[in-house]
């Protein structure tokens, strides 16, 4: 049996066609049209949401693996602890398709196959240039915050980011060549940006006109590969071989690896809140393991080291539904909504109370309910990482504060903690301090005029200099991502008719239609997502949001181990109460019990903290302290 045939019978009966189904999603996309989602009370707004995504999953999920393919190599014959365990490179998942979402598979679209525009030339590098939307409309002069954040958020999201995908190192031959204004100040001439690896399985016998596809280096899974690793080579690299437990840099005292091959450093995007993630969750990981010893003191090193990583994956999936999810998008709707994905609409208190109560995933939530693929093999989507470039979150200057009385430690800039520097900092100075510093800052506001400097100016451990804004805007288009007004279309929302009608802020429509000639069909992606009206309480945009309503509840849908296997049986029952007692808010404590001041009264750790209200002093350069 094909998988397209299998995933296909995985799906409920009657879930697409049924009378029922259609009409709540017809009454949804009326209701989101006419009046907007965001505008309804919150009942209503629910339902309209429930509407929308049932929409989404009937129309929105295509599955590039049927295209004509040479791989990859089909993994290790399934074993028993194929089961019970997580695999390194997120194979046998779904043991009747183990393939299904592992390392080295493709990224799947949420528009239709043939809508996939070719990378040529013409489009890719076509005007604007991508290095003249950069210019134009991304240039941050001074940081607008998003104020009911803190910059953990950021942080947060390149540690789940390198978890989810990554289209791998790009090839240094062919770069596109993109043309520079007289006036553009850019050292090399014509600017060049590697492009995105080829798909290694893809079949060189295809038809012309087949649509490009492109790999995930990464498992697609929600599995904390950004701690243990996408391969078997990495996951032994990282464990101890004791009681379960990873490695921390150097004996948990210096950040510095000791082995200079391994040093995450020298790995374009890391900086110091990516590693402040890194540190945390391993030594949650080891307090997992150290855990589940005293519950199950039988257990050996193999044992507990696979029911932790269980356990500390499912405690990110928890973190960023119920606490990151709705912090950045506060409206009382999504609020709900987010929860519900987790708890159901009944709660987390009829949930420690009773367990679930239903097998809806409306009523008792998605984590131990039945595993659904919508019709569709499973994978992450072009468009999901297409609406994910968020860096405008990333401040240029970060002032470094004390936990205990918030004196000022030293000022740095991005380019101070970012690669090698990062490690810098972590070395001389106290881990609770910077969470603090994180925490009582704000980020950016994803939108224009807001794309952090530095990263314009960004160089790369190679020493080639990039700037990640033309390159975010160069992605979409030679991805095949279609421009702002189609991809609306393609989600089923209204495009605006006018440049008026694409922002509210008229300075901005100004710009970005002089900026295309008028021709709004032109407009980037991004463009068009960072200057939108967006709901109250987001701090992205509501198109972006759309993907969201669909692959957030996807990754958990999918996966066995978020649904039929999520029991006691697999996890433990010390294992599940640990996903259930913690938060954001514990792990810090845990760990950093000073910080107890800063996060008291708080019940969601990515809002602003408190701090200790003695002014901030900049006046200190990042090598002084």
């Amino acid at each position: 049996m094909s998988r397209q045939r299998r995933a296909a019978r995985r799906s409920p009966a009657g879930y697409r066609s049924s009378l029922p189904w259609r009409i709540v999603t017809g009454g949804a996309q009326f209701l989101d049209r006419r009046i907007g989602w965001d505008r309804l009370p919150v009942p209503p707004g629910l339902a309209t949401l429930l509407g929308l995504r049932v929409g989404l999953r009937r129309r929105n999920l295509h599955d590039t693996g049927r295209l004509p393919s040479v791989g990859p190599p089909d993994p290790a014959p399934p074993s028993e602890r194929h089961r019970v365990d997580r695999t390194a490179d997120g194979s046998h998942n779904d043991l009747g398709d183990p393939r299904m979402g592992m390392a080295g598979t493709r990224f799947g679209r949420n528009i239709p196959l043939d809508r996939i525009a070719p990378a040529t030339p013409e489009d890719v590098l076509s005007r604007p240039s991508p290095r003249e939307v950069s210019r134009m409309l991304l240039t941050r002069e001074a940081m607008t915050p998003a104020e009911s954040v803190n910059s953990l958020v950021a942080a947060w999201l390149q540690f789940m980011i390198r978890d989810w995908f990554s289209h791998g190192t790009s090839p240094t031959d062919r770069p596109w060549e993109v043309p520079l204004l007289d006036d553009d100040p850019w050292p090399e001439r014509p600017m060049r940006i590697m492009r995105t690896p080829d798909d290694p399985t893809r079949d060189p016998a295809a038809p012309a006109g087949t649509p490009d596809t492109r790999i995930n280096v990464s498992s697609h899974w929600w599995d904390a590969s950004q701690i243990y690793g996408s391969n078997e080579t990495e996951q032994r690299l990282m464990r101890t071989g004791e009681r379960g437990r990873v490695r921390l840099w150097d004996d948990e005292r210096s950040p510095f690896p000791s082995d200079p091959s391994r040093d995450p450093s020298r790995v374009p995007g890391f900086w110091l809140g990516l590693a402040m993630m890194q540190n945390l969750f391993a030594r949650e990981h080891n307090a997992i393991c150290d855990h589940l010893h005293g519950a199950y003191p039988s257990w050996g090193d193999e044992e507990l080291f696979q029911r932790a990583r269980l356990v500390n994956a499912a405690l990110l999936a928890k973190i960023h539904t119920v606490e990151w999810t709705p912090a950045v998008i506060s409206h009382p709707t999504t609020v709900t909504a987010m929860h519900a994905n987790w708890w159901g609409l009944a709660g987390e208190r009829v949930h420690r109370l009773f367990g679930r109560i239903s097998g809806s995933e409306v009523v008792s939530g998605i984590p131990g309910g039945r595993t659904d693929h919508y019709g569709v093999p499973y994978s992450l989507t072009e468009e999901f990482v297409a609406v994910y470039r968020m860096h405008p979150l990333i401040r240029d200057e970060w002032p470094l504060r004390s936990a205990a009385d918030d004196g000022t430690l030293r000022h740095c800039t991005l380019r101070d903690i970012s690669g090698p520097g990062a490690l810098k900092v972590l070395e001389t100075t106290d881990m609770a301090d910077l969470l603090y510093s994180f925490g009582t800052l704000h980020p950016g506001l994803v939108t224009l005029h807001n794309f952090p400097r530095f990263l314009q100016e960004f160089e790369r451990p190679d020493g080639r200099l990039q700037d990640l804004a033309a390159t975010d805007i160069l992605r979409s288009r030679e991805l095949g991502v279609p421009r702002y007004n189609e991809f609306r279309r393609l989600l089923r929302l209204k495009p605006p008719g006018s440049f008026a009608e694409l922002t509210d802020d008229p300075e901005w429509a100004r710009q970005i239609e002089l900026l295309y000639d008028g021709d709004l069909e032109k407009v980037d992606l991004m463009v068009g997502l960072y200057a939108e009206r967006r709901p109250a309480g987001f701090a992205f945009s509501d198109t972006a949001f759309r993907i969201f309503v669909l692959m957030a509840s996807r990754r958990l849908n999918s996966d066995r181990f978020f649904t039929e296997y999520y029991t006691p049986e697999v996890y433990s029952r010390a294992g599940l109460a640990w996903i259930d007692d913690n938060s954001m808010i514990t792990v810090l404590l845990r760990h950093h019990p000073e910080l107890r001041t800063a996060l008291a009264g708080l019940t969601n750790a990515f809002v602003p903290w408190r701090t200790a209200g003695q002014p901030l002093d900049d006046s200190q350069g990042c090598g002084s302290v």
